[in-house]
C-alpha cells in the first residue's frame, strides 16, 4: 500500500471521528464533508472514477451542503448546554461491541457464498453518462426538481418559524 493510501485513509478517519466527537453541529456537518471527500479520493485512487465523481457530486455537492443549509436555516447550530454523551457509557460500549461482533461474524461467514471469479464489467463511465443523458434523463430531472422543492420547503418552514418567534 502506498503512502497516498494512508494519507487518504487518515483524512477519512479523522473527518469521521471529528463528525462524531465535535459538539457544534455545523462543525460536525463540515467534518462529514471532509470524510466524504476522503472516500471520494479513495475511489479515485482505486480507479473507480464513476464512484469517485458520484461521491463528489452527490454526497459533497448535494447532501453535505443541504445538511449545512438545513442546520443553519433551522438554527440548529447552537452548542448544547448539557452534555451530548450518555450518562451510562457502558451501555453504548456494550451495544457497539455487540454490533461489531455481529458484523464481524457475518463478514467472516460470507466468504463461502461469494463466487470465486467475477466477470469484469464492460460498462464505462461514458456509457453511464450516455444512459443518464438519454434513457434516464426524465428520472434525473425529476430527482433534481424534488431536491429543489425540498430545499425551498425547508427555507419556507425556517422563515415561518423565525417570524413566529419574534
Amino acid at each position: 500500500m502506498s503512502v497516498v493510501f494512508y494519507l487518504i485513509a487518515g483524512l477519512s478517519v479523522a473527518g469521521a471521528l471529528a463528525a462524531v466527537l465535535l459538539k457544534n453541529t455545523v462543525h460536525c456537518a463540515l467534518a462529514v464533508t471532509v470524510a466524504f471527500a476522503g472516500l471520494a479520493l479513495m475511489f479515485l485512487e482505486l480507479d473507480a472514477q464513476f464512484a469517485g465523481f458520484a461521491q463528489i457530486l452527490i454526497y459533497i455537492g448535494a447532501v453535505a451542503i443541504l445538511v449545512v443549509f438545513a442546520i443553519l436555516l433551522t438554527r440548529g447550530s447552537d452548542t448544547p448546554t448539557d452534555t451530548v454523551f450518555s450518562k451510562k457509557p457502558i451501555v453504548g460500549l456494550v451495544t457497539a461491541a455487540g454490533i461489531f461482533a455481529i458484523f464481524g461474524w457475518a463478514i467472516l461467514h460470507s466468504a463461502q457464498f461469494l463466487p470465486h471469479q467475477t466477470a469484469t464489467p464492460s460498462v464505462t463511465v461514458m456509457d453511464i453518462g450516455n444512459a443518464l443523458m438519454g434513457r434516464y434523463v426524465l428520472p434525473l430531472e425529476i430527482v433534481a426538481l424534488l431536491l429543489t422543492a425540498a430545499l425551498i420547503g425547508a427555507v419556507i418552514v425556517a422563515m415561518h418559524e423565525k417570524a413566529g418567534a419574534k
